[in-house]
């Protein structure tokens, strides 16, 4: 299964190809902890390591300066450089890679992974489902906190058929009054039940969404075959800082490359993976309704 982390791989390797990430690394000798205003690298490979944005695992440090003799790396303005632009300061193992000048760092990437996850709902629905016992003189019945909609609804028929029958006429509230309903989410049902049987109720909600670098792409609530419409679709969200750069006034690499690279080259980029992504969107979208048909509509007043 995908893991966060591997799909911040496969952005990286999108949007930087698999052989031109130019990117000075060096990596931590020794641990350093959350707090630790120096660090130290690797001795041999200190001096890839400029004067600014350095990325370690996740987070983003500024740093001062270092001493190429031992490799102990300063950190701008002792602890208030540590966990810059709004990354979180943390302890990182020895042999962490020590990136300068990250061209897309790590965490902004999993910003725009969790953002196109959360974007792809509502086209893309998560199912679940609950289960009622009818009660003779209940019309209305509480559903879970976390229903966004209900999907379809049957009934368990009475006798040895261990039919399920469709229950068309139902009506999703929610905003449920909470003194009859917790959770705020409630469905009053039409149709007639025999008392005592079940109510199967498939109800959709919303993705969730991917915080450590080793959770598993299910965890979405979405299956594995989605992740590449993220891929896309993160692609889609971090390419225009390509374009970008190239107003950079201070940057040498940038106003040199300005001169190589057409205007718009990024935005066409963009467009690749929008067109890219639509389109696999509209044929997931289709295999939705394929593989959870529903057949309830909504009828009130």
């Amino acid at each position: 299964m995908t893991t966060l982390d591997q799909l911040v791989r496969q952005v990286r390797q999108q949007l930087m190809g698999f052989s031109m990430n130019q990117e000075s690394v060096s990596e931590l000798s020794v641990p350093m902890t959350e707090t630790d205003s120096t660090f130290t690298c690797d001795a041999d490979t200190v001096e890839n390591i400029s004067r600014g944005l350095v990325e370690i695992d996740d987070e983003l440090i500024l740093v001062k300066g270092f001493d190429s003799t031992n490799g102990v790396v300063t950190v701008m303005g002792l602890a208030n450089g540590r966990g810059y632009e709004g990354t979180v300061p943390a302890a990182h193992a020895a042999n962490a890679l020590v990136t300068s000048s990250p061209a897309f760092p790590k965490a902004r990437i999993k910003e725009a992974i969790n953002l196109a996850i959360q974007t792809l709902y509502p086209e893309l629905v998560v199912f679940s489902e609950t289960e009622l016992a009818k009660l003779a003189p209940v019309i209305e019945y509480e559903l879970p906190a976390d229903c966004a909609d209900v999907w379809y609804v049957t009934g368990q028929v009475i006798g040895p058929s261990k039919v399920a029958q469709p229950l068309p006429n139902w009506r999703f509230n929610g905003k449920a009054r909470t003194a009859n309903f917790p959770s705020g989410k409630s469905i009053q049902l039409f149709d007639y039940v025999t008392p005592g049987q079940a109510i199967k109720v498939v109800y959709t909600k919303p993705p969730a969404a991917l915080t450590a670098g080793t959770d598993e792409f299910t965890a979405t609530g979405y299956p594995e075959r989605y992740t590449d419409m993220v891929v896309y679709s993160a692609c889609m969200r971090l390419i225009p800082a390509l374009e970008s750069a190239r107003l950079q006034m201070q940057a040498v690499e940038s106003t040199e490359r300005g001169q190589l690279v057409p205007p718009m080259s990024a935005a066409k980029v963009m467009a690749m993976y929008t067109q890219l992504y639509q389109q696999r969107l509209a044929e997931e979208r289709e295999q939705m309704y394929n593989d959870t048909p529903t057949y309830a509509f909504f009828q009130g007043s």
